[in-house]
């Protein structure tokens, strides 16, 4: 499933994900959920299959990569004797989509996961990651594009700079989707979990990707046709 053949471009995912939606009436924020959930029974199958007393710290962006962290730390919440800080980088007021927004509105009113946000959010999260065994970076997806500015880029020295296990949601936060490169810096994951398709970058960064696992998330394999 590695093989560069078997790989997409960042634009035709977002192609197929919107044929899912227009034509077959796939809503994203299904997608969001199949995927923040394939993610989050995946961090169980590496590291359980109890987390109880693990204590897991989630990165999220304001696009639907956070979306899908955020989702995967509200299934995770469910784990008996499991402690889950979520990291909101960048202004409330600027998430990207309807799903993100959803699910961010939900997670605020969960008691079962402490939320870190505002201008002090990744100093605040200094001494909770120094604490964490699990790290789920949900920073950026694939539409990464130019300088990594602020918070971003604090949180992404925060996190290789730790000695705890990383996994990326989609693609380590600031890899190019489809050259594997990256502008200023990137996140170096362990394990990298990638939806519906693994994204051409992925196959060219080991170094940064860590191991690469492909989950589907729910969308009409139709939805190809005339992309892939």
């Amino acid at each position: 499933m590695t093989t560069e053949e078997q790989s997409i471009t960042s634009e035709q995912m977002y192609r197929i994900e919107d044929n899912g939606y227009s034509i077959f009436g796939m809503k994203k924020i299904l997608m969001m959920e199949n995927a923040g959930h394939a993610l989050a029974d995946f961090i169980v199958s590496e590291k359980g299959p109890t987390l109880a007393g693990k204590k897991i710290i989630s990165f999220c962006g304001t696009g639907n990569n956070g979306g899908d962290a955020m989702v995967a730390s509200r299934h995770l919440s469910s784990q008996d004797g499991i402690e889950i800080t979520l990291v909101l980088l960048g202004d409330v007021k600027n998430i990207k989509t309807e799903e993100t927004i959803d699910n961010w509105s939900i997670i605020q009113k969960m008691k079962s996961i402490k939320t870190l946000t505002g201008p002090n959010a990744v100093e605040l999260a200094k001494t909770k990651i120094s604490e964490s065994d699990i790290i789920i970076d949900g920073i950026f997806g694939t539409g990464i594009k130019g300088e990594i500015r602020e918070p971003f880029s604090s949180a992404i020295d925060l996190i290789n700079n730790s000695n705890t296990y990383v996994v990326s949601v989609d693609i380590p936060s600031g890899l190019d989707p489809n050259n594997g490169s990256f502008h200023d810096k990137c996140v170096r994951a362990n394990d990298t979990v990638t939806f519906h398709r693994i994204k051409k970058g992925l196959t060219m960064n080991k170094k940064y990707v860590g191991n690469l696992h492909l989950e589907k998330i729910g969308i009409p394999i139709e939805s190809e046709q005339g992309v892939v």
